[in-house]
């Protein structure tokens, strides 16, 4: 008896190269086509509950995988995505960074993907190394690292190590839901507060409040600060944008939490998308401060490679009506191209458009009173505690 099976054709990556004499690169980019990605679509059904549209093969495959129905309805069989969580096991757990445009050298990420299934994550691209897809897999084919403390505690307490700030969050959420259970991040922070070294954190959950047990003493010695990312106060954009991240008024909510404890915020206003969620700019300012945030910064939208793809297939999902125009308002804040990663520009854009961005958020920031003294944290209190010599008391 046949069986209906799912098919997928194989067809070999296609390489676009640069017409010889091209002036610019505005010349050469095409025009926004609405069904470019329709081979990558994943079924609504399949993707319930998550972010990306699509699923699309890394940039190392040499092979691109389309799914296609055989004629008996194949598709419709396939199961819906699950979440999986694979074990990593690294030799070292802090991860070291020259850039000239963030403020710290070494962050912790204590895991890779990120359930949150933020369309428009810059962390995305990073699956593409594990083999894996920077759509659908990105979200639901994780790697965690059960012995981050453990390696944490060892570089710690290595005789040439000198304390600075470490980042938590700057690449994937580490209070995604699957902390809840593995719980890698809280032991991360004991070791931090063990040493009395400086952390700052940045999330979009309200998990964070399960820890402020350990962050407010740290904070009481100036050792953490925590930033907040708040992408709108629209709970259905929300929730079609970022759909397992924290709702917006959860994380209004761990402003105030967080703050009440005495533990400093910041708000960041991120990713701001050109006529999609920037007319909120002043409202989210407004609710952070109201709430007890200090600090306020935000982020333009970024769109290095896949990300570009994955954000306007979710456009032509959710917004058809907007897509072009979106698309166009942001290559005019990235000199005409989808993405610029020039030092400076990556993070605020350049423009007339990115400009104007900028000194609405700075005007407001001002009028609120956010930024009037940034928070330095302390390394002097970093303290590395001695081994046990119990034993070798006795002789």
């Amino acid at each position: 008896m046949l069986q209906a099976r799912p098919s997928a054709r194989t067809q070999p990556l296609k390489r676009r190269d640069t017409e010889p004499g091209s002036i610019s690169a505005p010349a050469r980019l095409a025009p926004v086509d609405p069904l470019a990605h329709v081979g990558s679509q994943i079924d609504p059904e399949r993707r319930r509950g998550r972010g990306a549209t699509i699923n699309p093969g890394g940039r190392y495959e040499a092979e691109t995988r389309i799914s296609e129905d055989d004629g008996w309805g194949s598709l419709g069989e396939l199961p819906p995505f699950k979440t999986e969580v694979s074990v990593e096991k690294p030799r070292t757990i802090i991860t070291r960074n020259d850039s000239p445009d963030i403020s710290f050298d070494r962050s912790i990420n204590p895991y890779r993907g990120c359930e949150h299934g933020c369309v428009y994550c810059f962390a995305r691209p990073s699956h593409a190394y594990l083999g894996l897809s920077p759509g659908l897999d990105f979200e639901s084919r994780l790697t965690a690292k059960p012995d981050a403390a453990l390696l944490l505690e060892k570089e710690l307490s290595a005789a040439s190590y000198q304390p600075r700030t470490i980042a938590i969050g700057t690449n994937t959420d580490a209070y995604q839901p699957i902390e809840k259970k593995l719980r890698i991040m809280r032991g991360i922070l004991e070791v931090l507060a063990k040493f009395n070294h400086p952390v700052g954190i940045v999330t979009k959950s309200a998990l964070v409040q399960r820890d402020i047990d350990i962050l407010a003493p740290m904070a009481a010695k100036g050792l953490v600060k925590v930033a907040l990312s708040v992408t709108t106060l629209d709970p259905k954009l929300a929730r079609n944008m970022e759909p397992r991240a924290a709702s917006p008024a959860k994380r209004i909510e761990t402003i105030r939490r967080l703050s009440e404890a005495g533990i400093p915020v910041t708000v960041l206003v991120a990713p701001i998308v050109p006529a999609i969620n920037e007319h909120e700019i002043e409202r989210i300012l407004d609710a952070a401060k109201a709430a007890g945030a200090r600090e306020a910064g935000y982020v333009l939208l970024r769109l290095p490679l896949e990300v570009k793809d994955i954000v306007q297939d979710w456009l032509v999902t959710h917004h058809p009506d907007k897509m072009r125009h979106v698309v166009s308002l942001i290559r005019s804040t990235r000199g005409g191209k989808d993405y610029d990663a020039a030092w400076g520009q990556r993070q605020v854009g350049s423009g007339p458009y990115a400009w104007m961005i900028g000194r609405r958020f700075e005007m407001a920031a001002e009028r609120l009173g956010f930024n009037s003294a940034r928070l330095r944290l302390r390394t002097d209190l970093f303290v590395k505690p001695e081994k046990d010599k119990a034993q070798l008391s006795l002789f």
